[in-house]
Order: C-alpha cells, then structure tokens, then sequence
C-alpha cells in the first residue's frame, strides 16, 4: 500500500491534472462523490500538516510583517485589484461577480499541499491560509457588500464555525499522527503521505465536478467561456501578485502567486444567499479546471526558474 502511495505521490501534478476530465467524463461517479467533498477538505489539511516541517512554520511565524501582507493581499487588495480592473471590461455581470468572489476568498487550504507538489515553500500557504481562512469571514461579507452590492446568506460567527469544524478537527488528527509516528518515520515515508494528498485532491477534483457535464450539453457556449475566463483571472492574479512579492525572493513569490490564484470557492459557496445566480456558482465549479491542470503544465516552469535560487 506504501509502495502504491508513493507512486502516486511521484505522479502528482499529472494525476490532478487528468482528475477534472474524470469528473467530466464520468458523471455518475462525480455525483458518487459529491457527499465526499468536506471530509475531502479535511483530510487535504490533516495530510499536508504531516507532510511539513512545523520548525518552518514557525519561522515564518517569526516574521509578522511579511505574514500580515501576504494576508492582506489575499483579503484586500486581491478583490479590489480585479473589481477595478473587471469593471473596465465588457464581461456578463454574473462573471465580473464570480471572479470577484474568487478573488476576495482566502487560499485554499489545499494550496500548501499543490505547493509541495511543485517544489515550493509548503509552510507558508499553511501559514498564511489558515490565518486568511479565520479573518475571511470578517473581511468577505463587508467587502462583497461595498463592491458588488451583494447580501451574503451567513453570518460572520456562523462562517467561523464552519471554518473550525475543518480546521480543528485535521489539527488535533495531525498532533496525534505526528506524535504516534514520530518525525523520521513521518521524514521516511514523505512520498506515501504526498500520495495521500493526490488521492484526497482526486476525489474532490472529481466530486466538484458534479453537474458540470449536464451544464456543458445545456450550455456549453457558457460554460466554455467561463472555462476561458478561469484559465485568465487565475494566472493573472498569480503573475501579478509574483511580481508585486519578486523583491522577497523567487521562491517566496512564486509561493504567492501560488496562494493568490488557487482561492477557496469552496467557502464562498457556503456563504451565498439561496437565490444565488447559478452562472456564479458554475464558474465556481469550471475554476477548480485551471487550478487542478496549472500545476502540470507548470511544474517545468517552476524547476527551472528556481533551480538556481
């Protein structure tokens, strides 16, 4: 089982990357394991903070200024960026508005894992996602309602609850592992646990894709224009954001740009009203596309640029 894991873990990036055509392509097994998502979330975290060194998270504990930009240009500057930039564009207004959404979420939780898939620092996207997660609820609802005249349908408390009930639970699991097993062995077996992380990101990639293919027959000069649209606004967010952090370091930008273009919908959905416009919550859906296929096509890319760092 080890050895399956390991294999798995060696063949990440590319098994995400054909994880969203399964869902596509299999519809009926997406609606198997639609129920599977939130414990799929949990799991990611539970895995990724064995997969760590926690002596680097707190190091970058130790550095608060850098932690607390990081947090409010995912919170703050991300959203109004593409507001002001969204609205100069002629885009359907439930697109302009899905996008926006995207970019005022935290990273998701799942970004550290992706980022040690590709070589990069998996401390601060658990860092910094984990901080972004607990102040979205104080920052989404505010912002949402300023910039797009929208009324979210939860709370502040009630989103904060949600975000404990994935947190703490993978938390304590991860403190209990990482005391039974010990650091070496968890050091040794480094590659079945990053399997781990590719099964769990599979079974999402091909849980989220739940009524997408019946859409894409519907509709699909719709849906492939907000697949368009996603493999736009998140490489933009990423290049703008490396660009913005490039002083502090290559591999630390990268991580960045990393955290800025991979948000977590996941929670926005929770947080819409009922009545919500259904071609938001479809681009929802298409963007977990680029965000599953990017790390593939740019693993090479990554190696290159930070083999001389």
């Amino acid at each position: 089982m080890l050895r399956f894991l390991s294999l798995l873990g060696g063949r990440g990036v590319t098994l995400l990357f054909a994880g969203v055509f399964l869902g596509l392509a299999l519809p009926d097994m997406a609606a198997l394991l639609r129920p599977l998502l939130a414990p799929s979330v949990v799991l990611l975290l539970f895995f990724s903070l064995l997969r760590i060194e926690w002596l680097s998270v707190r190091s970058h504990l130790g550095r608060p200024l850098l932690t607390a930009g990081l947090v409010g240009w995912m919170l703050l500057a991300s959203p109004i960026l593409a507001w002001m930039l969204l609205t100069q564009l002629p885009l359907p207004g439930s697109l302009s508005t899905a996008i926006i959404l995207m970019a005022a979420a935290p990273p998701i939780l799942g970004s550290t894992a992706i980022a040690l898939l590709l070589g990069l620092d998996g401390a601060l996207p658990l860092v910094v996602g984990l901080l972004s997660t607990f102040l979205a609820p104080l920052t989404i609802p505010p912002l949402v309602f300023w910039l797009l005249n929208l009324e979210l349908d939860v709370g502040a408390w009630e989103l904060m609850l949600r975000l404990v009930g994935i947190i703490v639970p993978a938390l304590l699991g991860a403190v209990a592992a990482r005391r039974f097993a010990g650091a070496d062995w968890l050091r040794q077996n480094s590659s079945s646990i990053d399997g781990c992380i590719v099964l769990t990101m599979l079974i999402f990639a091909v849980a989220i894709m739940d009524g997408v293919t019946a859409t894409l027959i519907e509709r699909p000069a719709v849906v492939l224009l907000w697949l368009f649209a996603s493999f736009v606004a998140n490489p933009a967010l990423q290049v703008i954001t490396i660009l913005c952090f490039w002083s502090l370091g290559r591999r630390l930008a990268f991580t960045a740009g990393l955290m800025a273009g991979n948000c977590n919908m996941g929670l926005m959905l929770a947080a819409l009203p009922a009545d919500a416009d259904f071609d938001v919550i479809l681009y929802f859906a298409v963007a977990q596309i680029p965000m599953y296929m990017l790390p593939a096509m740019t693993k090479p890319l990554y190696r290159r640029l930070l083999a001389p760092a």
